[in-house]
């Protein structure tokens, strides 16, 4: 069954612990708006476990706001505006726990979570210095060819956050065809809310969409413009002044006076 909420009432719903997944890819259609709802909550959630194929300004708003503890990404900034400002603070010290991944042990690992099995073998890192970086994943002899593989242990996922175009009045949502991992998201985590532009009446596909079905979506978020100051396409581009804003304010020491700033004007 999907429920309709407020964004501080899906906000809420994040505790302690979790490892909470964020959808899109980097500055693009990314769930910001409930980042910042997340942030506004009296007591902000801690010792989280951010997963994601890639974090951009919603997950270094996260970091900067003490939630998280620990990141699993192939990647985390700004592409083409530069380094993440606060996860490149925190980290640096220490504060924060990196778990080295990349493109092929997330995605293993997630079909390790999907198929109920408790790793995936694969030949990648096979040769690399990066099982050294991640004591925890282990080697398996294939027992057909007796080849020695990689075992990524599978991925669990407390809850999912994505971002969409549009919800309709059945529960479905649509989002655009750059779907990163957003589909094995909604299928391993134990919980999947959903922002989303507008609601329709029914949603009908197209070409340059995919329609998540309900009851998938577990909550649904009425949020619009709720990727800014990601972009949302075709709704809305990136702002790339708004980003170019935070990395000032983080430089300048007011990083929670521009998380102030964005939640009254975007949140």
């Amino acid at each position: 069954m999907t429920i309709h909420m407020t964004l501080d009432q899906a906000a809420a719903l994040i505790t302690d612990g979790m490892t909470v997944a964020l959808g899109g890819m980097t500055l693009y259609r990314r769930p910001a708006a409930f980042c910042l709802a997340l942030l506004r909550r009296e007591v902000r959630p801690r010792n989280l476990t951010l997963l994601g194929f890639t974090h951009g300004i919603d997950a270094d708003w996260l970091v900067g706001g003490g939630c998280i503890s620990v990141v699993r990404s192939c990647y985390f900034g700004l592409e083409s505006f530069g380094l993440a400002p606060m996860f490149t603070e925190i980290a640096t010290k220490g504060a924060v726990k990196v778990l080295e991944e990349t493109e092929a042990s997330i995605g293993c690992g997630l079909r390790a979570q999907m198929g109920g099995i408790g790793f995936m073998p694969s030949a990648a890192w096979l040769g690399t210095d990066l099982p050294s970086l991640r004591p925890d994943i282990k080697t398996v002899t294939d027992p057909y060819s007796g080849e020695t593989l990689m075992a990524f242990p599978a991925i669990p996922v407390d809850v999912a956050i994505l971002h969409a175009l549009e919800a309709d009045d059945y529960g479905n949502v649509a989002i655009n065809n750059n779907t990163a991992i957003d589909l094995e998201l909604v299928a391993v985590a134990k919980t999947v809310i959903v922002t989303y532009e507008r609601r329709v009446p029914e949603l009908f596909k197209s070409a340059d969409r995919l329609i998540i079905p309900s009851p998938v979506p577990n909550v649904l978020v009425h949020a619009p413009d709720g990727a800014w100051p990601t972009s949302c396409y075709p709704d809305y581009p990136m702002d790339g002044a708004a980003i170019l804003d935070y990395m000032d304010a983080c430089s300048a020491g007011n990083f929670e006076g521009y998380i102030a700033q964005a939640g009254q004007t975007k949140g």
